[in-house]
This record gives C-alpha cells, structure tokens and sequence, in this order.
C-alpha cells in the first residue's frame, strides 16, 4: 500500500511507520520536523497540519495514497481540515481515537457502543494552559470531535476509528512507564499504589500499530477499541517486571488508595497510572477490547514491554527534562514519596 502518516516520528506514529516498512509499504510522512526523526526508508513532508498552505503543498504532484494514517489529530477543526483535503487523495483514513472519546469513561465500563462526549466534528480548539472547556470535563474528549470530523469526510465507508487505551512501549514519549523503571533503578523502598493485584489494560504501541495496519490492509472498517483485554496484567505484573529488568532490589512498599488520598496525591500523575477504585475513575481498566480481539488484536505480556521498554532507556540515556503530560508534571517528589512511607504501617 502506499501509506501517509500524519505524525509518523514519535512514539505510535514512530511504530506504525517501523510496521508498515517491515511489511513493505510506501510510507509518506507529514510532521514539523521538531519531536523526532523520520525513519530512514520513509518520504519525509515537512509541514504543519494546521497550516492551509503547508496541506496544500502536502498533495500537489504527489500520487494518491491507499491509507492515510492519524496519530496526530486533537483538535476537531484541524482534523476536518486535512479529512476535506485528502479525501480525494487517498483511498481510506485510519484515526487514532482515543478511550476518553466515550462519555461514561472513566467512570464506568465502555464498548464500541457507548455514547461519546457532546463534542463537534467543527469545534474551535483547546489549549492545555488555557480556560476550561463549557461541557467537555476533559480535553481529549476532543476525540469524540475528531471522530465525527473524519466520518463526515471520509464517511464510514472509507473510516477506520481506534479507540486507544493506555499505549507504553520503548520510545513513549509520555513517561508513565519510564518513569516507573527510572524510579526502580534508584532502588530503596518504593511506594508502589493501592493492591498488587489491581488488574490494569495496557498494550504495546507495536502491537497497536501490528492490528491497525492489519485491519487496513484486509479493507476493514468501523471502530474498534483497541486496548489489552480486562485483566490481562496487574499492578504488580509491571512494577515486579520493572525491580526485575533494573536489577535494583527494590522493595515495593504498597499503600492502600485511603492513604494515597489522604496524603493528597494526585492521581494519575503523581503514581503514574494509578487512581483510586472507588472514584471517578472506577471503570479506567474495565474497556471491552473483545471485538478487537475477535478481529486479530493480540497483546504481548507485560514482562516484554517493560524489558524493551528499560532496553530502549538504557540506550537513550538519562533525559534532560521531567516527563509531562500537557502542563502536568508526572512522578512524586521524592520527599513525599518518603513521608508517605515513613506515615505507612503495614
């Protein structure tokens, strides 16, 4: 096939041009050239999506793709834009939803038919460090937007929408695995969140890109989320795989949600991945990924992960900034990580 990637030089965008090479697709990349490399073997476009002019010059002279792949979009608007512009350009457009798509997710267990966010296929925009969005409680309910953006161009004929769970994986750009393997390798006790038992969803960016391209190439359309089964791994799965892979010896010291919330942690960034069971957050690791399943989706253990994932580190180096999602910094300072545990009795 001959693909165009919308992104395509970091993290998920990164794996699915490293897929779709090994398979020996014609890849086309489109990015701003600022978050990373392009892979040798890919035609690299520079250009900024939200740019008329930079869309433009994306498909003058150049031959019609058979997928068009997007791991970029955010915002509504910008997405309708370059869906109106390629949708007489290319075959099919792959879109990389997201879970927070779906109203009732967190809160509660989602599948393909559960209602989405109230969000336009034209709404203006968000800014992390802008006001709050009137009736949107989370700003990648903006997905919702951007789905209903590519259905309205591309139609649901030619649409394939992945509902994205939780994505690690060597190369994430986020940091919530990272973060926890660097956290290990200093070793010392660690405070390791709620219960080791607490089932969790995660899945590879290479086993993510794997199923979506191989839904592309069988013609396959609608949506699928796209996340590892309920109850596939555990909390203590990964952090054990992480005192494993660093060989740090660290003691991971578990402390019940009570305490984390009265020690007023912030959930999910603080203890990357963690929020308390009970809260709002009670169905986070309960997406029915079961038509995915049906349809190909296999998920590698979370032992492999972790392991390429600390390789990938090892090779990289230290960073040179802290890891952040939007504007909220990820991790516990390492002074209150101690006086939580110091507090602890168990």
């Amino acid at each position: 096939m001959r693909i165009l990637i919308l992104g395509g030089s970091v993290f998920l965008g990164r794996a699915f041009a490293v897929e779709a090479l090994a398979r020996g697709h014609q890849v086309t990349t489109f990015n701003r050239g600022r978050s990373g490399p392009d892979l040798p073997g890919v035609e690299a476009v520079r250009g900024d999506r939200a740019v008329a002019a930079d869309l433009a010059a994306l498909v003058t002279g150049r031959s019609r793709w058979d997928l068009v792949i997007d791991t970029s979009g955010q915002q509504p608007h910008t997405v309708r834009r370059s869906a109106a512009l390629l949708k007489d350009h290319a075959d099919r457009y792959l879109f990389v939803s997201s879970v927070h798509a779906f109203a009732d997710w967190p809160a509660r267990a989602v599948d393909e038919d559960s209602p989405l966010h109230e969000c336009s296929a034209d709404f203006p925009g968000f800014a992390w460090d802008g006001p709050p969005v009137p009736d949107l409680p989370f700003s990648t309910g903006l997905k919702a937007g951007c789905e209903r953006a590519v259905l309205a161009e591309f139609g649901a004929e030619r649409s394939l929408l992945l509902n994205c769970g939780l994505l690690v994986g060597p190369h994430e750009n986020v940091g919530r695995l990272p973060w926890w393997l660097e956290r290990i390798a200093r070793g010392g006790r660690v405070l390791a969140p709620g219960r080791p038992d607490l089932p969790i969803q995660l899945i590879d960016a290479a086993d993510f890109a794997d199923f979506g391209l191989g839904l592309a190439e069988r013609g396959q359309r609608g949506s699928f989320i796209t996340t590892a089964l309920p109850g596939s791994s555990s909390y203590g799965q990964m952090l054990a795989a992480c005192v494993e892979v660093t060989g740090s010896g660290a003691e991971l010291v578990w402390v019940p949600d009570r305490e984390l919330a009265a020690a007023d942690i912030e959930e999910w960034s603080e203890l990357p991945l963690w929020a308390a069971e009970q809260g709002d957050a009670a169905g986070i690791w309960r997406a029915d990924s079961g038509k995915a399943v049906a349809a190909g989706l296999r998920c590698r253990p979370i032992e492999e992960t972790v392991a390429a994932t600390w390789a990938w580190l090892q090779e990289r180096g230290p960073r040179q900034t802290p890891y952040t999602q939007g504007s909220e910094p990820i991790g516990i300072d390492p002074e209150k990580e101690q006086r939580i545990l110091a507090a602890h009795q168990g």
